[in-house]
């Protein structure tokens, strides 16, 4: 981790000394312990790339493939391993592609990316909050809450980019990063890293635009493309422009624009859908809208609510009558994790303990409080709570023999003999 530390901050000083230069030289900065340290930062269960092998497999081989590996890289004879596919389902029941890497590749990817990372934060904006160091969804959820609530940014514009991660311009993705880096070394490594071909169902493909999701260095790639396309667009040239105040608040493809005046509101979706499809990327025709949170008639007052990192976000009063941002666990992501608690108890129920069951429910709702314990959202992640304990009736009652798990037995079984960790909001910003 020191050895982590040591290069980031070099590199970080060398950045803020030519911030108007592209860096050169920056692979002298990978080295065998570099390699080591972003090697043990993997996540050990993290699944296989198309060899198969796993992070416990590398790691009995690293003494003498991580030299190699080094020499590769920076001999430039090193070759970007073919991309597995695979697909995880959606809030929306359609699937999401995935691209496994294999270890090695996303040792040097991981790399790679702690290499550039301390470059472009120096450059990217505090309205970014994906996949940064130091930022987080809450931190983006807070802000959006003051912008709505107390600086009366009430047009929202809510927008969606159709397959962003598939639609990456490789040329433009260029063009940028000329801008800071010019290693050359590193700069053929991420255009292997694109080009990489793509394994689903049996049949390759060599991809000419896009970056897979699933790659240590894409959410990074996402992060710089959009700065240049989105932030600092929206910064120098649009917001100079308009007549009231506005606000941009993205995280990784997932953004909001939010403005205090109709007419700026009205331009910007005129505007906006030419401005990305200069790059490549298309908006979304169903899921891009201009939200009026202020409506207040019946038709418009349909309109008012959008769904933003997991949350459905409305107006609403406070208890002091003031009128606020609200938000509330979109009712989606709601669904979705009690019907992975109703799967994850169904396979888990004859192989565990009770004793033991509870135990890991106990982290599950650890973790979703942890996310969705919110101010104004109480209510929701009752209903999680709740939800869980009429599941966990269910497979018990379904393990063989009677149906002795009464409701009122489970009530005493979560509350007295092995209680259930009970809903509780983790974050405040009022």
């Amino acid at each position: 981790m020191k050895q982590l530390l040591t290069v980031e901050m070099q590199i970080a000083e060398r950045a803020r000394k030519y911030p108007e230069e592209a860096l050169t030289n920056l692979h002298e900065m990978v080295d065998v312990g570099l390699l080591e340290a972003c090697f043990a930062s993997l996540n050990k269960k993290g699944a296989s790339g198309i060899d198969g092998q796993t992070w416990k497999d590398y790691q009995t081989q690293k003494g003498e493939r991580i030299p190699q590996l080094l020499a590769e890289f920076k001999s430039g004879k090193y070759r970007a391993p073919h991309i597995r596919r695979v697909y995880i389902p959606k809030g929306d029941g359609k699937l999401r592609p995935l691209g496994l890497t294999t270890v090695e590749d996303k040792l040097l990817q991981t790399a790679i990316t702690r290499i550039l990372t301390p470059v472009y934060e120096q450059l990217f904006l505090p309205c970014s909050y994906g996949f940064r160091p130091g930022k987080s969804q809450h931190q983006a959820l807070e802000s959006l809450f003051k912008e709505a609530s107390f600086k009366g940014m009430r047009y929202v514009i809510d927008a969606d980019l159709q397959n962003y991660f598939g639609s990456i311009d490789h040329q433009s993705l260029r063009t940028f990063l000329d801008r800071r880096i010019k290693d050359g070394v590193i700069r053929k490594m991420i255009d292997k890293w694109l080009k990489a071909g793509i394994m689903d169902k049996g049949q390759l493909s060599y991809p000419r635009e896009g970056t897979p999701q699933g790659g240590a260095i894409s959410p990074l790639i996402s992060n710089i493309f959009l700065h240049y396309v989105l932030d600092e667009w929206f910064k120098e040239q649009i917001q100079p422009l308009l007549k009231g105040k506005s606000f941009i608040i993205r995280f990784a493809d997932d953004y909001l624009l939010g403005f205090t005046n109709r007419e700026d509101a009205m331009r910007m979706m005129e505007v906006l859908p030419k401005r990305l499809g200069k790059f490549g990327l298309t908006l979304h025709p169903e899921k891009t809208r201009l939200i009026d949170l202020g409506a207040n008639t019946k038709k418009a007052q349909s309109n008012r609510t959008f769904e933003f990192l997991g949350f459905t976000h409305y107006m609403g009063k406070s208890r002091k009558g003031n009128l606020v941002l609200m938000r509330k666990t979109s009712s989606k992501k709601l669904n979705a994790a009690l019907i992975r608690m109703d799967d994850w108890i169904k396979k888990n129920r004859d192989k565990m303990s009770v004793k033991e069951i509870i135990y890991e429910l106990n982290l599950k709702l650890r973790g979703y409080y942890g996310y969705y314990g919110i101010t104004f959202n109480l209510r929701k992640i009752r209903s999680y709570y709740q939800g869980t304990k009429r599941i966990l009736q269910k497979w018990l009652n379904r393990r063989g023999g009677k149906r002795i798990w009464t409701w009122e037995r489970i009530i005493k079984l979560v509350e007295q003999w092995q209680p259930l960790i009970r809903p509780k909001i983790v974050h405040t910003y009022l």
